[in-house]
């Protein structure tokens, strides 16, 4: 099998290379059903070296990367819980995109050590990728975060991030399947969910760029609140920007003015 919503960034966000070099970030869904010889074989032949996993204590298993793991890649556990209590009451009164990215802001600010944990992952050598469960709420804001350190403007990285619309149909079928005793189970009250949260709108990330830039001054403000030093920001820049900004295609020069009084 091959990973559900597997994608670097770079070729899609910044296919011209002026901000983030290619094959040093990737990003995609957990492994459905697991880990196996396909999925090691796709990580290799993107040459990931380390794998983020963003999910909660209660979702992950020790088997979903057992076989990467044997295969050299390591695996660092940034553990973003989805379901303190805070973040429960504001996931019930979520009714719109903007409430998705404010969602987005409070659940990074409720695990800076896994914020702190996956920025410093990102920096270390050979490509990095960034996953949580569906691929889209954690990964995405990560993801986010990092390329606004790079320089992507936010129209390229709202844009990285709405592309996960197109896979969400496998990504929720692979929940439901990895899932279904537990949802088989769920006998109290109604399992509802808000309609931002079942799709990859625009308009959420839109929102968590602009919290993040008005609460933090920025991504390096918000990073250093979550105890992310400046050398491990300077790490991921040297390593990820591109080795040369692609100049600029000059602009053909209009015929020259004639001076004044004479008649071309």
């Amino acid at each position: 099998m091959t990973l559900v919503n597997f994608r670097d960034p770079a070729t899609l966000a910044d296919p011209a290379g002026r901000w983030i070099r290619p094959g040093v970030l990737h990003r995609s869904a957990q492994p459905f059903p697991q880990d196996d010889a396909g999925i090691a074989a796709q990580l290799r032949t993107a040459g990931v070296r380390t794998i983020v996993d963003l999910r909660g204590d209660g979702e992950a298993r020790d088997e979903d990367w057992a076989v990467s793991a044997a295969d050299g890649v390591e695996v660092v556990a940034a553990r973003i819980q989805p379901t303190t209590a805070e973040l429960e009451a504001a996931m019930q009164a979520m009714v719109t995109d903007a409430d998705l990215g404010a969602f987005y802001l409070l659940m990074a600010e409720s695990a800076p050590e896994a914020v702190r944990l996956a920025v410093e992952a990102a920096a270390r050598p050979g490509g990095v990728l960034l996953h949580c469960a569906a691929g889209k709420d954690r990964t995405g804001f990560l993801t986010a975060l990092l390329l606004d350190l790079l320089g992507v403007p936010a129209e390229e990285i709202v844009a990285d991030y709405a592309r996960t619309g197109a896979a969400l149909t496998q990504i929720f079928q692979g929940l439901a399947e990895r899932n279904r005793a537990a949802l088989n189970d769920y006998t109290t009250g109604n399992l509802v969910v808000p309609r931002p949260l079942l799709e990859a709108p625009a308009g959420a990330m839109a929102a968590f760029l602009e919290l993040v830039g008005s609460r933090y001054g920025g991504t390096e403000g918000f990073l250093a609140h979550c105890g992310v030093d400046a050398a491990t920001v300077a790490a991921f820049r040297a390593k990820a920007a591109p080795a040369t900004v692609p100049a600029v295609p000059a602009v053909p020069a209009g015929p020259a003015a004639a001076p004044a009084g004479v008649t071309a």
